[in-house]
């Protein structure tokens, strides 16, 4: 019984996942993006066991959080160097008696470390020491061997301390995700004919004059997926092929190009038709990836397109790519990469118009594309199609025998049979 009602739970929260539906109301809710369309992921992590894992990578963890917290760690890493040598600067001259009143100003007393006298002169002692200023005026002495020890202890944490705190800031200045801002997207995708194919299209441009390297698209379709053992996967990513058979999908991004899916029989959007696009539910993740030239390190720009923001019957304006009439070179204008002109394109789906051609060209040919036909109703009953194919077989009434070969016509495997019977009421 728990495990019904938990089964039942688990069903309910999937469909509100899906559609999104408040659990609490029941209305419908502003579908929340996967990716914002400056790549931004809204997904939230929720670790809450699993923080320490985040230190064993620690050098990672600075360079990925934001600035005031890296700089907040980085001022307290140091913070606490100099605290902490200076207490140990402080116990050294404890022990070694550097701190007792009557040797403080006696000039024939020899520290162990020139004028530290008390924990605020052992902290600046300890400043100069790591930051190796150096003013003169505090010093190590011969006079014991521990201080020297410390001296350098402290100077190697500062030389460790130096290059990971310095590292961190200049790898996250030098973050190849700076490089991605000039990498810009259109607002839309566009869904229209392009060589007989209904086809997805998004447009691509670098703004820099020094472009990637190795520049390549890739595109996922989010949706849900229902297996055939009735599992329902929420958030399934079925790939979009941009051309990757062909090599299509390694791009010389040097002016705005357009990036196109052809929408066949392999493609998620093979049943979409353009009233249905209106109410379904998916997102298109469109990945750039390429290799900085001024780097070498590999950058990544991300967006997103819902279905309200793929426009049917449209494509893009070609004339963002200009011929400049004074200095006889092309002009690429980034202002038009959001023009779209519309553009004749059927309504109906691609799986529709496949068909749709299938069957003109049977007609065209002469050909049936029924399947067995084995029902005993009357002719005037009969489909279209049937009806066709009847009085083509009984184009050649020598015989019942001939009747029935030619009525077992074959076109793209599908065997057309009509019985004896059936062959006479047509002749009739």
């Amino acid at each position: 019984m728990f495990f019904n009602r938990s089964e039942s739970y688990y069903d309910r929260s999937t469909e509100n996942l899906l559609e999104m539906v408040d659990p609490i109301t029941g209305r419908r809710k502003k579908r929340k993006r996967l990716f914002e369309k400056n790549g931004r992921c809204s997904i939230l992590q929720n670790y809450t066991r699993q923080h320490f894992r985040f230190l064993t990578d620690i050098f990672t963890t600075l360079v990925d959080i934001k600035w005031r917290y890296n700089l907040t760690v980085f001022t307290f890493v140091y913070l606490l160097g100099w605290v902490g040598f200076g207490v140990i600067w402080w116990l050294v001259a404890l022990e070694h008696g550097d701190l007792a009143p009557e040797q403080i100003n006696n000039p024939e007393w020899k520290p162990c470390v020139s004028n530290v006298y008390s924990f605020p002169t052992a902290f600046l002692f300890s400043v100069e020491t790591q930051t190796t200023i150096g003013y003169g005026y505090r010093s190590i002495t011969d006079e014991c061997w521990i201080g020297i020890i410390v001296v350098v202890i402290q100077s190697v944490f500062s030389c460790v301390i130096d290059a990971v705190m310095i590292g961190c800031v200049f790898a996250k200045i030098a973050k190849p995700k700076r490089r991605a801002e000039t990498l810009v997207f259109s607002k839309h995708a566009v869904i229209a004919l392009r060589d007989s194919k209904l086809t997805l299209m998004f447009q691509v441009a670098d703004m820099r004059h020094n472009h990637l390297f190795e520049a390549h698209v890739r595109a996922k379709l989010i949706k849900h997926r229902t297996t055939e053992e009735g599992e329902l996967i929420p958030l399934y990513q079925y790939d979009l092929n941009v051309g990757y058979d062909m090599g299509l999908d390694r791009i010389f991004l040097v002016w705005p190009l357009i990036i196109e899916h052809v929408i066949d029989n392999n493609s998620p959007l093979y049943d979409v038709t353009a009233s249905g696009l209106k109410h379904a539910s998916f997102e298109i993740i469109v990945i750039l990836e390429g290799i900085v030239p001024s780097t070498g390190m590999t950058t990544q720009k991300l967006t997103s397109y819902l279905p309200e923001e793929v426009k049917w019957g449209f494509r893009f304006d070609h004339h963002i790519l200009t011929l400049h009439n004074e200095h006889l070179s092309y002009v690429a204008n980034y202002d038009k990469l959001n023009n779209t002109i519309a553009v004749p394109t059927p309504s109906m789906s691609m799986k529709e118009l496949d068909l749709k051609r299938e069957a003109s060209t049977d007609e065209a040919t002469g050909n049936c594309t029924t399947e067995h036909i084995t029902t005993t109703e009357p002719a005037k009953h009969k489909p279209e199609n049937e009806t066709h194919c009847k009085k083509r077989t009984n184009n050649n009434p020598s015989s019942k025998d001939a009747k029935k070969d030619d009525a077992a016509d074959k076109t793209n495997g599908v065997q057309i049979d009509i019985t004896d019977e059936q062959t006479e009421k047509s002749t009739k």
